[in-house]
């Protein structure tokens, strides 16, 4: 049984993913591979599967042969359609940053122009990150390296050699297991252990070492020769991303190498508050589970912006240089060292004048993000006395902490279609009514609006099977598939009646066309009612709304609002189709701009239409986050807008000042 498919998993199969789909294929009994460019490997093991580099927008072929073939198959063809698959463990509510850290991820910049960009003399160059600067006392990290012992085993020693090696591989996964089951672990950490966890129990990694000991070498030197082979193999891959795999794996070999000794990791426990960590390299591993709130910096002579040392870097807001190279050794005896992790630049012992420019940066960026604390509670009001409801856009549970955390006056967004791509079946009435109760509990009496599922072929999930579309952006999609579906509608449309109960529940409609899809989506909602009612279960109203991200919606605006109760505009999605320009493709990525004056007509019709109507226009694409923006937006009538968690403090400032300004 094989299939063959386009990748579609944002990014393609790095760690995470392939550590997911992994799992996946693991739960079939048959024999899985995956096939890219005429090469096949086991789907089964994340080494191989990360050395194959499927990369997105690639075609490959799923093999599989066994009693559920058919079965691995259709649930691997899935996974790799789905571009959110493996991903959604990572969305995780960002730590509070450092008080040095800029609030949004570095842009990449190799070592080149960050050197070009440090004045000559100013210091060391390396990898830019993490975004931020920092100035603080060095702590030095280079824990001795394990030297291989090229031990010869005689034929009675090799048995308990390798029982030896299947010892440590359990002591290294069992720690990283309690690591995972720690409520301290960050979600995004998680993602990261996880993946490496995968790694060390690998069947290649494993496997091969195993191979080495069979043929009379000890464990420790095997385990040495096979991690540093896979890191060469990682390290010639044409992939920035993949090439960064290289250390978690020689991470992972000295992991079992310290297991199979008997010995501990130097500690990271005892680093001081706000302490430079300073190291030649340092396993994700090791990061994740250091005490992070007192790192104020992270210098290594190894990795690069793809890494999973930037990536925990950058999730907690601790600016980060890397690739420092044999450089790193200048630091060794460094009291001081201040970090730009901006630039890349890196400053030991750094002279008073330096100093006191890195304090007033410092200070500069303290005082911006204390500033926006202040605006957590703050209602933010038009001139005129309008109140402008900045919502957060949520796909789970999870995340709802942070948004209440960031100020968020109630959830704009909430995407049922997470819900649904996170189980291998379709979650039950039940299930959904106890989710979107505890989502509305969690912000009453502010606004809680749940787009009802919006999946088609790009992003499928278990339990409905997809046409295959040339273009699933223009399918069978949304509403479309939803009306289609009342089977599965009607169940998600009686959890949203149950959990109405609260009296902050609102409903709206993805992919929205034609106004028959109203109609049509009333006509359910009477006959769920009706339903719940002779089943005496309690239900609520709701105030039923559309997004607006097609081109026909914008021009039925009108119409649309005198049967709705509020609009929401879908920037995302409205600006592919109204510049026919696929946001997904990076060729055209240009074009997906929400400022080109097509798109920002589309956004005045929609307001005028709505505002003429007095019903509610809200916006909840990435748009509506955009400070440059914001007053565009609000000069049309828009009354509601909807951004990750984020960018909340920052939009009601803007908001706050534009009402000072025109008073």
């Amino acid at each position: 049984m094989e299939r063959s498919t386009i990748v579609r998993v944002h990014e393609g199969l790095h760690a995470r993913p392939a550590t997911r789909f992994v799992k996946l294929a693991k739960s079939f009994e048959s024999e899985v591979e995956i096939v890219r460019d005429g090469k096949a490997v086991s789907a089964k093991s994340s080494v191989k599967l990360m050395l194959l580099g499927v990369k997105e927008g690639q075609e490959v072929t799923v093999r599989a042969e066994g009693a559920d073939a058919a079965e691995a198959v259709e649930a691997l063809i899935g996974f790799l359609e789905n571009p959110k698959a493996g991903l959604d463990e990572e969305a995780a509510s960002p730590a509070e940053p450092k008080p040095a850290a800029a609030p949004e991820p570095a842009t990449v910049r190799p070592a080149a122009v960050a050197a070009q960009a440090a004045a000559p003399g100013s210091g060391l160059a390396g990898v830019a990150a993490s975004e931020g600067v920092h100035l603080g006392p060095a702590f030095a990290h280079f824990p001795p390296q394990i030297k291989a012992e090229d031990r010869k085993l005689g034929a009675a020693e090799i048995e308990p050699e390798l029982e030896r090696f299947r010892a440590a591989i359990e002591a290294v996964r069992a720690r990283m297991d309690k690591a995972l089951a720690d409520d301290r672990l960050a979600e995004g950490d998680r993602g990261i252990v996880a993946a490496l966890r995968d790694i060390a129990g690998d069947e290649t990694l494993v496997g091969d070492t195993t191979e080495t000991i069979r043929g009379g070498l000890d464990a420790v030197s095997a385990t040495i020769a096979t991690t540093a082979r896979l890191a060469q193999e990682f390290g010639a891959v044409d992939d920035p991303y993949l090439n960064a795999r290289a250390d978690d794996m020689q991470a992972v070999g000295r992991q079992i190498c310290l297991a199979l000794l008997g010995q501990d990791d130097a500690s990271l426990d005892h680093i001081p508050e706000g302490a430079v960590l300073i190291a030649e390299d340092i396993g994700a591993w090791d990061l994740a589970r250091a005490p992070l709130e007192r790192i104020g910096a992270v210098v290594c002579g190894h990795g690069g912006a793809t890494s999973h040392i930037a990536i925990i870097a950058r999730s907690h807001g601790i600016p980060a240089v890397l690739g420092l190279g044999a450089r790193i050794h200048d630091l060794r005896a460094a009291k001081d060292v201040a970090v730009d992790g901006n630039s890349g630049a890196v400053i030991p012992d750094p002279d008073a004048q330096t100093r006191e420019a890195y304090r007033k940066r410092i200070d500069e960026a303290a005082a911006e993000r204390t500033a926006l604390k202040a605006y957590k509670d703050v209602v933010p009001k038009l001139a005129n006395g309008t109140v402008v409801e900045v919502a957060a856009n949520l796909g789970s549970l999870e995340e709802i902490d942070a948004a209440r955390e960031a100020g968020a006056m109630g959830v704009g967004l909430f995407r049922t279609e997470l819900l649904f791509m996170r189980h291998m079946h379709l979650p039950s009435e039940d299930m959904q009514a106890e989710i979107y109760g505890t989502l509305a509990k969690a912000f009453a009496p502010a606004p809680v609006i749940v787009r009802t599922l919006d999946i088609g072929g790009d992003k499928p999930i278990a339990g409905i099977e997809f046409p295959a579309e040339e273009n699933p952006f223009l399918g069978w999609r949304g509403i479309r598939m939803c009306l289609d579906r009342p089977d599965i509608f009607k169940q998600q449309l009686r959890a949203l009646m149950r959990a109405a109960v609260h009296g902050n529940v609102k409903v709206m409609l993805p992919m929205v066309s034609q106004l028959s899809e109203v109609a049509r989506t009333r006509e359910l909602i009477a006959e769920c009612g009706a339903e719940l009612k002779e089943r005496g279960v309690p239900f609520g109203q709701f105030e039923l709304g559309v997004m607006i991200e097609t081109p026909a919606a914008v021009l039925i605006a009108r119409e649309l609002a005198k049967d709705v109760a509020f609009f929401s505009i879908g920037t995302n999605d409205l600006t592919q189709y109204v510049m026919a320009a696929d946001r997904l493709n990076p060729t055209v990525a240009g074009l997906n701009d929400v400022s080109n004056p097509a798109v920002m007509a589309a956004i005045e019709m929609t307001a005028r239409a709505g505002t003429e109507a007095g019903i509610m226009v809200g916006m909840c694409g990435e748009a509506a986050g955009r400070p440059d923006l914001i007053p565009e937006f609000l000069r049309m009538g828009l009354t509601e807008l909807s951004m990750s968690p984020a960018s909340i403090p920052r939009a009601k400032k803007v908001i706050v000042e534009l009402a000072e300004a025109a008073k």
